[in-house]
């Protein structure tokens, strides 16, 4: 693995693809969950539920471009050319690679997930292809990782895809509620649905949570090929490293708001400790980018059991 321009392009996109995509999961949940009270035009709700809204058309606006930033720069890797002659190669990625599968998966995804975000209704037909394009997208990115080396139809690929929807699950309600739709609930006739959707957050988070651990330990154990020296000794592992301490740091402040910060919210609903619960809330969602960019370095490194010749 060489870090040159190409690399880091790559992984820019990358990184951009992964908060894009969770950003759109966490808005598209925060808009359901807030959907039946928004009806109505003089809700509490409504500007949150707009909020959420406008951050998943933005997101899947972002995912799509990214993802064909993202295309450009990988074929430009495969071939060894510069990015104005990889538009060339693009089609013989697409047609002849395991990475132009998973790609074209993924953006078709991507363009159903966008074209559910236009949408002026919410319909069962709507929610339905919304989540489909969410697992699609979901399958398709796990197949442009280390996992696709196992086969398509592997256990790799199904964990893998499972990590990045629950990733994308608690990292999205972490940025989408903090960074856009909690503060529109600022106001004090607006602190019982701020309280329930928090409540609902962090519920959601916790499954999620549990889920992601799981299945990232079992993808650092195949990385490093369950050795400890070659996570000590790989870049691979120092970026493993890395991410890890985001999530610790992430599982921390997560953590202080279900515990600490919701359950004083929900004895005194007074404005400074909704505050609170935002503002920590907003820290997850930073601590959650920077997992985001971490993991985005780390499919675009060689893994550590490969780099030590232990596989």
């Amino acid at each position: 693995m060489s870090i040159d321009g190409l690399w880091i392009g790559q992984v820019a996109m990358a990184a951009l693809m992964n908060v894009a995509f969770a950003f759109a999961v966490g808005s598209a949940l925060l808009g359901a969950w807030l959907a039946k009270d928004a009806q109505q035009k003089i809700s509490p709700a409504r500007l949150a539920w707009l909020r959420a809204q406008r951050s998943m058309l933005t997101a899947t606006v972002v995912l799509v471009l990214a993802d064909l930033g993202w295309l450009l720069y990988q074929a430009a890797s495969m071939s060894g050319v510069g990015l104005p002659a990889a538009i060339g190669v693009v089609p013989t990625v697409l047609t002849q690679t395991h990475v132009g599968y998973g790609w074209s998966l993924a953006f078709a995804g991507a363009l159903v997930l966008l074209g559910t975000a236009m949408a002026s209704h919410t319909g069962m037909l709507r929610n339905a292809l919304l989540w489909l394009a969410v697992v699609a997208i979901a399958a398709g990115k796990a197949s442009l990782g280390h996992a696709a080396d196992a086969g398509p139809a592997s256990a790799a690929i199904a964990m893998q895809t499972l990590h990045v929807l629950v990733t994308s699950v608690w990292g999205g309600l972490a940025m989408a509620a903090g960074l856009a739709v909690l503060p529109a609930l600022g106001t004090s006739t607006a602190r019982g649905m701020l309280i329930r959707t928090a409540t609902q957050v962090s519920n959601v988070s916790v499954v999620a949570v549990a889920l992601v651990l799981l299945s990232g330990i079992f993808n650092a154990v195949r990385g490093s090929g369950g050795s400890f020296e070659a996570i000590e000794l790989s870049t691979w592992g120092h970026v493993l490293m890395l991410k890890l301490a985001l999530v610790a740091l992430a599982l921390v402040l997560g953590g202080l708001n279900r515990f600490l910060a919701l359950p004083r919210l929900r004895r005194t609903a007074s404005t400074m400790d909704a505050h609170t619960f935002v503002n920590v809330l907003y820290l997850e969602a930073l601590a959650m980018i920077g997992v985001f960019v971490a993991a985005a370095a780390l499919s675009h490194s060689v893994p550590a059991f490969a780099a030590l010749g232990l596989g």
